[in-house]
């Protein structure tokens, strides 16, 4: 824990309307005044996760959110539409906004769930696990924990390969509040609290020099996760022209849950 100070119950707290206030702990690393991206990228898959389930659809399996403006503490909304929704599957689109103004805007993919017998022997199966289990891996703590509440007291993390914000990674995540007050999150939502964290744990450039901001986050599942730890094996390239990508193998202790990318944008920060 990064703070002896009482933190909030959960990360949003409901409100009547459908709108959600925000707590310090969605508190990213880039700006006091606004928002890590892995807390409200889970508020929308909770969002569609409740729409989706009224057809019986539960695997959310493809998260894309376009990130248009940094999101503020404070009140957000979220709306949802259903695009189309088949037999098995089911395409959302989502609605992040602050004040009225639209912050995020989301595409969503969400099957229908089936047990289907396959081959014993199928290649790259059994799927891979994370490089190390929870259990085994030492606690680690972000580089910017403990100045103010934020995101790293939000989550738990852990280190199983690497070396944290030195280049490639791999980080357990663990939420220490629930995402909503009063609610256990759904396994997206667990996942998306981390998969925005890719850029971070794996970064090679000082950040208090530099922004490298993802202005997109992309989630693909083939499963939904099980269990409360995450995993992100993440690495970050840069290239020449302030362009980057992260890429990140997300993990259960089961083993491989699907992938993430980040697209990014490297910047010298203002001097103070």
């Amino acid at each position: 824990m990064t703070t002896t100070t009482p933190l909030p119950p959960a990360a949003y707290r409901p409100l009547p309307g459908g709108c959600f206030a925000s707590s310090e702990l969605t508190r990213g690393p880039w700006s006091d005044a606004h928002q890590h991206a892995g807390p409200p990228v889970a508020l929308v898959c909770r969002a569609v996760r409740l729409a989706a389930a009224a057809h019986g659809l539960t695997h959310i399996a493809r998260v894309t959110a376009n990130l248009l403006r940094p999101v503020p503490l404070g009140v957000l909304a979220v709306e949802v539409s259903e695009d189309y929704v088949g037999r098995n599957a089911g395409h959302f689109s989502a609605r992040l906004l602050a004040d009225g103004k639209e912050v995020a805007r989301f595409t969503l993919l969400v099957q229908r769930a089936l047990e289907v017998a396959l081959p014993h022997d199928l290649p790259g199966h059994p799927l891979p696990l994370a490089p190390r289990a929870p259990e085994a891996s030492p606690e680690a703590e972000f580089p910017f924990a403990g100045r103010v509440v934020g995101y790293a007291d939000l989550v738990q993390t852990r280190l199983a390969a690497g070396r944290l914000w030195h280049g490639p990674c791999a980080v357990w995540f663990r939420l220490r509040t629930p995402l909503v007050e009063g609610e256990q999150p759904g396994p997206c939502e667990r996942v998306a609290v981390a998969a925005d964290s890719g850029n971070g744990i794996s970064a090679v450039l000082d950040y208090q020099r530099y922004t490298f901001v993802n202005s997109d986050l992309t989630i693909n599942l083939l499963r939904p996760a099980q269990g409360e730890w995450i995993c992100l094996e993440a690495s970050t390239a840069w290239g020449p022209h302030g362009g980057g990508l992260a890429q990140s193998r997300l993990y259960d202790e089961r083993g491989l849950v699907g992938h993430a990318t980040q697209s990014l944008a490297v910047r010298l920060r203002a001097p103070d």
